[in-house]
């Protein structure tokens, strides 16, 4: 089998695959490929097309800033208006000829004596320069493992998964989960359904969401003189910004936000013992904030029963949990996440010493600016370690994250290298201060489990400050926090640094 080459590879076409290969495409770049294992672009709004599926970030703030959409129509848009967005965008940045359909990355191992990225994939095997991870937490669904689920004879299926041609009518069903996805679709399901059994580890925080349709005139509005847009962009930045003085700078303020949302859930929920079931015993904010108006009175319908009882057993047609109580079950849905801390990249990329990623990180992630990892040269993940966010739009830190790499590959020109790997002592320096910044945030004090802690019970997937000081601490690539390895010369010891972060910083 041939294998082919080409300068750039990125991994995944949701938003960060795709607002790579833009900005590749803007700086002249055409020597490069997206590797899809659908045959479909579109990543977590591809796959995630449940009853109820929309964002909750408004998606004036949710799209790329160089692609504004006058077009959404509602404050928070469905999945289908943002996966339709994700296409149009594609297309007129000229990218589906780059993207390699039914390519699901396989492994990817560093070749230390070519100085090349050698990926297998479903399709067949090429080499790279430069490879760009857009993977992202959200794109292998987590299942618990229960005791007897094999022997279920109903049907499962995760939400990420949704079985469009399964009828629930009149079915008993149970979902497993209460987190963002179940709080979408379970009160889209619940008026069909026979029976819903909502089996619920946590109860979650509930905040109105007050997702208002956005007016046909404001709308034309948007597309006549885009700078309202902008605007727009502008006072939702900001006032989603303000919600971080009480995640990482000071929690008490969340009390703030606590109120509303136990006023909302006295006003939703009138049973008093139903009430007590669905109240979070943690600080808002700990876990990931649901913002809904119809999931608490979907659980109050009568054919709805809140499960707080942990699952014993999954037996051929129904459930025991721990209180020995056994519920009759027809389907299984799980609205569990995803596969976070664990993600699938850290078990398929191999660096210079031949190791995985996953042994390099042992459980805890750790990349320089959430980005390059010592170890494996060329090699930059988009929505990495410290990158996640608990309040505002994801894609902020995707696009620094993008100009950081495109500064990393004017350097690799620029000093007419083969590539850069981060120095440990910058990793390892950086790693240390987001533990550092974690430390007293809800995160880590807010009194729960999360995803956004591994299972050291470090934070490692969440940027624990503003988003603009991350944005700010990208805009520069310092080549002295990078070992520049040569083209062709072996090694001879690392080179005089020219500007590191810390210098840089300091001047």
């Amino acid at each position: 089998m041939t294998t082919t080459h080409h300068r750039i590879v990125i991994v995944g076409s949701g938003f960060s695959g795709l607002g790579a290969a833009i900005r590749l495409k803007q700086r002249g770049e055409h020597d490069f490929v997206l590797l899809e294992r659908a045959e479909r672009l579109g990543g977590t709004w591809r796959d995630n097309s449940y009853p109820g599926c929309a964002c909750d970030v408004p998606s004036h703030l949710y799209s790329f800033s160089f692609a504004l959409n006058p077009d959404w129509t509602r404050l928070c848009s469905p999945q289908s208006e943002i996966q339709a967005y994700l296409e149009r965008v594609a297309d007129e940045y000229g990218i589906p000829p780059h993207i390699r359909f039914g390519h699901e990355m396989l492994e990817s191992a560093w070749n230390d004596e070519l100085k090349l990225w050698e990926i297998q994939t479903s399709a067949g095997s090429l080499t790279a320069e430069i490879l760009i991870s857009g993977m992202g937490g959200l794109s292998e669904p987590a299942v618990p493992k229960l005791e007897g689920l094999e022997s279920f004879q109903g049907t499962t299926f995760h939400s990420a998964q949704w079985d469009h041609e399964h009828n629930l009518a009149d079915e008993r069903v149970a979902v497993i989960g209460t987190g963002a996805s179940a709080a979408q679709f379970i009160p889209e399901i619940q008026p069909e359904v026979g029976e819903l059994q909502v089996y619920q580890r946590t109860a979650p925080w509930i905040v109105p969401r007050n997702n208002a349709e956005i007016n046909p005139r404001l709308r034309r509005l948007f597309r006549r003189f885009p700078p309202a847009m902008k605007l727009m962009r502008g006072a939702l930045y900001w006032s989603a910004e303000l919600l971080v003085l009480g995640l990482a700078k000071e929690p008490r303020l969340m009390r703030i936000l606590e109120r509303v949302a136990e006023s909302n859930l006295r006003h939703q929920i009138p049973d008093p013992e139903l009430r007590n079931k669905l109240k979070p015993n943690y600080r808002l904010g700990c876990k990931r904030i649901l913002f809904t108006d119809s999931y608490l009175p979907a659980l109050a319908k009568e054919n709805v029963e809140v499960v707080s009882s942990r699952i014993r057993e999954v037996r051929p047609h129904s459930i025991l949990t721990e209180d020995d109580t056994e519920r009759e079950v027809d389907t299984i849905i799980f609205g569990t996440g995803f596969h976070v801390t664990d993600q699938p990249l850290i078990d398929r990329v191999r660096g210079k010493d031949g190791r995985l990623l996953a042994e390099h990180w042992h459980g805890t992630m750790a990349a320089f600016n959430g980005t390059t990892v010592t170890g494996f040269p060329n090699l930059f993940i988009l929505l990495g370690p410290y990158t996640g966010l608990g309040h505002t739009s994801i894609v902020i830190m995707i696009e620094a994250q993008i100009e950081y790499v495109m500064k990393a590959l004017d350097a690799i020109e620029e000093r007419q290298v083969a590539a850069v790997e981060v120095r440990p002592q910058a990793q390892a320096a950086f790693v240390a201060e987001m533990n550092r910044m974690a430390e007293g945030t809800v995160w880590t004090a807010g009194g729960c489990q999360s995803w956004y802690l591994d299972a050291h019970g470090n934070a490692s997937t969440i940027w624990p400050d503003f988003t603009f000081r991350f944005r700010r601490r990208t805009k520069q690539f310092y080549s002295g926090d990078y070992e520049l390895i040569p083209r062709t010369a072996p090694r001879t010891g690392n080179p005089t640094p020219a500007t590191t972060s810390e210098e840089a910083l300091s001047a």
